[in-house]
């Protein structure tokens, strides 16, 4: 991993998509990628299954200065709690960015503006797991909340590695057209609707992409993206961030670090999307110190 940084000039990396959950809860996603290979059609090995020092550890080893708690809930009542629990994980551990999330229930502006007022920076909405439109009226408050906070949420939108009933693209631009200065990070780049998520980071100013599990050998099998998408990543060069989903992750960690470079789009375009754009996001400079 330093080599990869030295090349670029780099002091770290930023990781915007990076999971860290209850244990109990955490133990039920790995629970699921054991279970998913006929729902993918392949084995998906969890790379860094481990207790959550040995996580927290290895990603400063691998020189991340910062990293999120993506974690987000299944049923109404729950995302209260998961973000008291990433308030508590951020105070352990100050490189973490702090993370909160939402369900659409009653309430759920009151909490989320309560989340960012207690240090929230970033959130995470999952449509496939949570199985809810973007779009639900329950949403229009906390959609409200964070566009006024101009705070990012990383959004699970796209249809893959399965489809679920409000996944696709046009939930989102439901949405966007009610808050079309909503700071939204497409995660995997909107697998697999790559064109259409590419077409509303361009439209609209604070909608953005994660890299997250794309272009890697696991990715490219099922969901490669496509080549005539890449001179269109070289224009929203400011707009996209560097994603792992670690440590639920099928390959080592530096794989998905090597297949945003074997794009070849040139070192500034890399530096960006690995350290630059995220730092500018989130004040990293500023607000986290590297951790010894």
């Amino acid at each position: 991993m330093r080599a990869f940084t030295d090349r670029l000039g780099l002091h770290g990396l930023i990781d915007v998509h990076t999971h860290f959950m209850p244990a109990q809860v955490m133990n039920k996603v790995w629970a699921y990628f054991d279970s998913v290979g006929p729902l993918v059609g392949r084995e998906w090995p969890i790379a860094y299954r481990a207790d959550e020092e040995r996580r927290v550890t290895a990603l400063r080893d691998f020189g991340l200065r910062a990293y999120s708690s993506m974690l987000y809930p299944h049923k109404p009542d729950m995302a209260g709690w998961l973000n008291s629990w990433a308030a508590q994980f951020a105070a352990d551990h100050p490189d973490c960015l702090q993370t909160a999330t939402f369900y659409p229930e009653p309430g759920a502006g009151a909490y989320v503006a309560a989340a960012i007022d207690n240090g929230a920076r970033i959130f995470k909405s999952h449509i496939q797991v949570g199985d809810y439109s973007p779009a639900d009226p329950l949403l229009d408050d906390v959609w409200a909340v964070l566009e006024q906070a101009q705070v990012p949420v990383v959004i699970h939108c796209g249809s893959g590695p399965a489809p679920g009933r409000f996944t696709g693209p046009d939930p989102v631009r439901t949405v966007l057209r009610r808050f079309p200065r909503l700071s939204l990070i497409v995660a995997h780049m909107g697998t697999p609707e790559y064109t259409e998520f590419a077409e509303l980071a361009e439209q609209y100013p604070q909608v953005r992409l994660d890299t997250t599990m794309n272009f890697t050998d696991f990715s490219e099998q099922d969901s490669p993206y496509p080549k005539e998408l890449l001179p269109r990543l070289v224009d929203l060069q400011d707009k996209i961030l560097f994603g792992s989903d670690f440590p639920n992750i099928p390959y080592g960690y530096l794989h998905a670090l090597q297949a945003c470079e074997r794009l070849d789009l040139g070192e500034d375009w890399l530096r960006a999307v690995v350290y630059d754009n995220a730092a500018e996001l989130f004040g990293i400079d500023a607000a986290v110190a590297p951790t010894p």
